[in-house]
């Protein structure tokens, strides 16, 4: 039987070049704490849930081998398309909690805005039988929406009310995903019983962006997509709503904005 995770592959499907232009850069400052803590050069960065490969790209000057993992056959093509001049990068098309890698050989595996869409205690005992001693495990994230303007944040949050309200009305969309709480992503790592140092670190990273990467930021998501393909009439007035609040509240020049990363990591 299919593990009912493996759904959640369907979601990101249909919008690789949306979510590869909107979506934030991986902040430097994941690379930095990851390598303190490492207190060595990797050889070897797994990316797990790569998506087009935003976060798995930044480790190709940093390691001597990265692989992104990713089930999405859309994503990790494009994620292939913008890793081609880098030969020390490659991709492979699995789920995180059986990537069909080698034991003991990574030096640092990372999890950017995937870890909520992975079984937990499966995915960490794959991490940590692919990992090296002292290696780390990193699942980070970034707070929706990001910070630039409260009523532009208040219409993001209007619109993803209404597709939270749709995704747990509706079965045809309900049973297609399963979602585990950001909030637990602590715990389970502590819990799994597989790391010597566990702990939170929060920062946030600058970017720019202007009204048409803000409303395409919301249109990156799973769930909205999702809820544009099966209920369109309930979403469509609400997202076009959206879309003119925020073309009239950030006008039309460039901005900068704040996210805000949660960074989970154990030490094995």
């Amino acid at each position: 039987m299919e593990e009912k995770s493996h759904l959640n592959a369907e979601r990101f499907m249909g919008f690789a070049d949306i979510y590869e232009n909107a979506r934030p850069q991986c902040p430097e400052k994941v690379k930095e704490i990851i390598l303190k803590y490492l207190r060595r050069s990797p050889s070897l960065v797994i990316d797990l849930g790569c998506g087009t490969g935003l976060s798995t790209r930044i480790w190709s000057n940093t390691s001597t081998q990265v692989i992104g993992i990713e089930p999405s056959s859309e994503m990790i093509q494009l994620a292939k398309e913008k890793s081609s001049d880098l030969n020390n990068v490659k991709y492979i098309t699995a789920f995180s909690d059986n990537t069909g890698l080698e034991d003991g050989t990574a030096d640092i595996i990372t999890c950017s805005q995937s870890f909520h869409w992975m079984e937990p205690e499966k995915t960490l005992r794959e991490a940590s039988r692919l990992l090296k001693e002292g290696g780390i495990f990193a699942v980070y994230d970034c707070d929706w929406p990001p910070v630039y303007h409260w009523e532009a944040e208040l219409e993001y949050n209007k619109l993803f009310s209404k597709v939270n309200e749709i995704e747990s009305t509706y079965l045809d969309v309900k049973e297609k995903f399963i979602r585990w709480d950001k909030a637990n992503h602590l715990s389970n790592i502590q819990n799994s019983g597989n790391f010597r140092f566990v702990r939170e670190i929060v920062f946030s990273n600058t970017e720019k962006c202007n009204s048409q990467r803000f409303i395409d930021l919301a249109l990156s998501q799973g769930g909205l997509q999702s809820v544009l393909k099966t209920h369109t009439a309930n979403i469509q007035p609400v997202l076009v709503s959206f879309e003119e609040r925020i073309r009239t509240i950030m006008g039309n020049n460039d901005f900068k904005i704040e996210f805000c990363y949660r960074m989970r990591m154990g030490v094995k």
